[in-house]
This record gives structure tokens, C-alpha cells and sequence, in this order.
């Protein structure tokens, strides 16, 4: 392979490598480092590439291992590498944050030996003939005790799946739940500051990405407040995506709206995976069936992931850890907000009464941050917890007058309006989980 051809290709799958070291890498300089270490790397060995056509596979494997070096150097507690054992570790995720490993605490359960001999293979990467004399024991004794060790891991180690025939009746369960009109509530601004809010959902699904977790949500229209698209969410087990590991969730859609539907399915069931970090919770892949193909969809894919399922520079994801920044700022209807991406800030303290209950709440507000002209009210209690989640749409938008033929406006006189740098938006409609029941 000439160099002209090897830029060409190199070029080709550049974002996907930079997309997947920076998922592996917290420290931005070191993650720099290790782009240019691979691609010299590659560069080096491309000529013992014969097949192209695998160029990008083979390049995020070259990747996968120098990040693995990386934290096999730095690392003070066994790292067991996800492609040798499938029982799945935990890397330090974007922006320095590590989630609480249940590796570690599942190797703290086993006896000694077991530990011993899991961190000779998987974290000193020794082969057989080198942990029988570390050891002073015979290779056969060797596989003996590391197979043993491996499947008291997997014994110990927590995942809980769930038949998706049961999670459909489980979700039909909790759907039934949910009122077929939104309770009237009332939103009041407090003359308290905001609280420290610690939210750990995922944007726009409401539930938060840990094993044990489910979750119904319901869609209200406005003005006629009735019920339309209702989803179940359950966590059904961990998950791995390009060597970074979250869990898998099922999300059953209900009556979806015409542009959520997959070949007008009803319900669409739709495969996500979610990683939770101590700092950022985010999206990591998405499937769906279509026209009879299993279409996925990863953080690697770029903007066809990203404009849809992604949110933060690099994908980072929404921040748990929210206190107001001033990006975005309210008095009453009116917002201002600063001219920057990623628009997401704490605006204030409401308390909202939803039927006979109170909830003290922040308000959390987003600008446009996946879609142009959409903006959402998310008012969050002291559990982390959505209480209420409102739409508005910018009603100049020109997808809105594609879609009806008018504007949001005209055809909503009724519902509320809020402006965002003296620009109208109009409510279009609310959000409840089954948390306020």
C-alpha cells in the first residue's frame, strides 16, 4: 500500500478513530497521544494489511490496544480486557469519570487463588507457561484453576435478563397505569435558589441506565391533553459497544408518533445502550427493525448517530451533576440564552402540584440541542426524578409548516408560549413517568 492510498483510507475512518479514543481516554492530551501512536503504528504495519476493504476494523483494533497498554501502565486494580473474557470490565469513560466497578467488587468476593490467577492472565497478560512458573505449578494445574476461576466469576458477576415476551407484558402492565388524561397540574416559581441536582437519567427516556431499573413514560398532546404514545423501558443486562461497556435497555413503544414508527409497527421495540458515568450519562448505540433488517446505529457512526441519539461535544453526554451556569436565564416566559451548542441549564425553583401532590423541582431548560426549533421544559425533583417534561416547538419552523401546513401557532391558538431571544415557541405537548403515581 503507497502512502497517497493510506492517507486516502486513513482519512476516510478518522472521526470513527478519534471518536473511539476519546471514548476510551479521559485525559484529552494523552488521547491525542494515542491518536498519533496509532496511526504511526498503522503506518508502519499497513503493508501487512492485504484486504482494504477491512482498513477501518483493522485500524480501531490497533486503537483497542494501545488504549489497553495505556491503562495496563497506569492501571492500580486488574483490568481484565473485554475481548478476552466475556464477562465485561469497566474503562475509565470521557472526562476522567469511572463507574463503580462491579468488577472489582465481584473479584473482592472470590478467594485469593481465584484473584491470583485472573490477574496473572487478564491483567499481566501471561501466557500458561509463564503462570506455571510465577506459580511453581504444572500448565495443566494452570487451566484447571483459571477455568474454575473464570466461571466463579461469571457466577458472582450481576446480570439479569429479561424474556422480551415478558418485558411486552410487563410493559402492557404499566401502561395501564398511566391515565388516559394528564392530571391538571400547576407549575409556581420559588423564591428559593436551586438545589444541587443530581440527575442520572438519560435525556429524553427518563430512565436511568443501572441494572434492577424500569420505567413507564406517557405522551400527552395539547390542548386536548389526552394520551398518545406511551414507552416501556427496562434495563435487561450489560452490554459492550466497540470495547466500551454500559448496559442494554428495551424501550416498547406504544401508538408512536408517525416519525417514531418503523414500518408503521405499533408497538416498535427499540434496543438501546446507555453508559453512566459519575460525571455524564450517555448514549453508546441504537437498533430497531425496518424493512426487515436489524438497522444499529453507534457512537462511531457520526452524524447518523449523533443528530439523533447523541448530545455534547464528542457525544459526551448530559451532565448529572447540574447547578446553573447562566448560559440560559428566565424571568416568567421569557428566556435568554446565550449563543453557544449544547444549550442545557438550571433556571431556577417551581414547585409543581400534579393532582393532590407537591414536588419541589429545578427547572431544566434545552435549546435545540437534538433537533433545530425544539425546546423543553424538565422540571426535576431532590431524587433526581422527572416530574414533568414539556415540548415547545419555534413556530417559524419550517418543519412545522411541512408537516401541517401552518404555522405551530394557528394551529395550536390555545397553547402556551414562551420566547427565546425574543423568537416565539409554542407548547405542543407534555411527558409523565410513572414515578408521580
Amino acid at each position: 500500500m503507497d502512502n497517497e492510498r493510506f492517507t486516502v483510507l486513513l482519512e476516510d475512518c478518522r472521526g470513527a478513530l478519534e471518536r473511539f479514543i476519546k471514548f476510551k481516554i479521559a485525559n484529552v492530551h494523552d488521547a491525542q497521544d494515542i491518536m498519533q501512536e496509532c496511526c504511526l503504528s498503522a503506518y508502519r504495519k499497513c503493508d501487512t494489511l492485504r484486504n482494504e476493504a477491512v482498513f477501518k476494523s483493522w485500524i480501531l483494533s490497533i486503537a483497542r490496544r494501545k488504549c489497553t497498554d495505556y491503562y495496563r501502565k497506569r492501571g492500580s486494580e486488574p483490568y481484565i480486557p473485554s475481548d478476552r473474557i466475556d464477562i465485561g470490565v469497566l474503562d475509565t469513560p470521557l472526562l476522567g469519570a469511572r463507574e463503580r466497578s462491579t468488577v472489582s467488587e465481584t473479584l473482592s468476593r472470590l478467594d485469593r487463588k481465584d484473584r491470583e490467577i485472573l490477574y496473572l492472565s487478564y491483567y499481566k497478560d501471561l501466557s500458561l507457561e509463564e503462570i506455571s512458573h510465577r506459580l511453581d505449578i504444572p500448565i495443566g494445574t494452570v487451566k484447571s484453576r483459571l477455568f474454575y476461576a473464570k466461571e466463579k466469576f461469571r457466577a458472582q458477576y450481576p446480570f439479569f435478563p429479561i424474556p422480551s415476551s415478558q418485558n411486552e407484558n410487563l410493559g402492557v402492565t404499566m401502561m395501564k397505569k398511566l391515565p388516559d388524561m394528564i392530571p391538571e397540574y400547576e407549575i409556581t416559581a420559588s423564591s428559593l435558589p436551586p438545589f444541587p441536582l443530581h440527575w442520572e437519567e438519560i435525556m429524553g427516556w427518563f430512565i436511568v441506565p443501572r441494572l434492577g431499573e424500569k420505567l413507564t413514560w406517557a405522551m400527552y398532546d395539547f390542548p386536548e391533553k389526552r394520551r398518545t404514545e406511551c414507552c416501556y423501558l427496562q434495563v435487561v443486562g450489560k452490554a459492550e459497544v466497540h470495547g466500551i461497556e454500559g448496559v442494554e435497555i428495551v424501550a416498547t413503544e406504544y401508538d408512536p408518533m408517525e416519525c417514531n414508527r418503523a414500518d408503521r409497527q405499533n408497538p416498535v421495540e427499540r434496543r438501546l445502550i446507555a453508559q453512566l458515568t459519575d460525571t455524564h450519562c450517555r448514549l453508546l448505540a441504537e437498533s430497531h427493525t425496518q424493512g426487515g433488517i436489524k438497522r444499529c446505529y453507534t457512537f462511531l457512526d457520526g452524524d447518523a448517530f449523533l443528530n439523533n441519539w447523541g448530545f455534547g461535544e464528542d457525544n459526551c453526554g448530559n451532565e448529572i451533576h447540574l447547578l446553573p451556569k447562566g448560559d440560559i436565564t428566565r424571568d416568567g416566559n421569557n428566556i435568554t440564552a446565550k449563543d453557544k451548542p449544547f444549550l442545557l441549564d438550571v433556571v431556577g425553583r417551581y414547585t409543581v402540584t400534579i393532582g393532590q401532590k407537591r414536588y419541589d423541582t429545578v427547572c431544566v431548560v434545552d435549546i435545540e440541542t437534538y433537533n433545530e426549533g425544539v425546546a423543553s421544559e424538565q422540571y426535576i425533583d431532590q431524587n433526581g426524578k422527572t416530574v414533568l417534561w414539556r415540548r415547545y416547538n419555534r413556530d417559524d419552523e419550517s418543519w412545522g409548516m411541512q408537516r401541517n401546513g401552518k404555522p405551530w401557532s394557528e394551529l395550536f391558538p390555545e397553547n402556551e408560549r414562551i420566547t427565546i431571544n425574543g423568537v416565539t415557541y409554542v407548547h405542543w405537548y407534555d411527558c409523565i413517568t410513572d414515578y408521580i403515581l
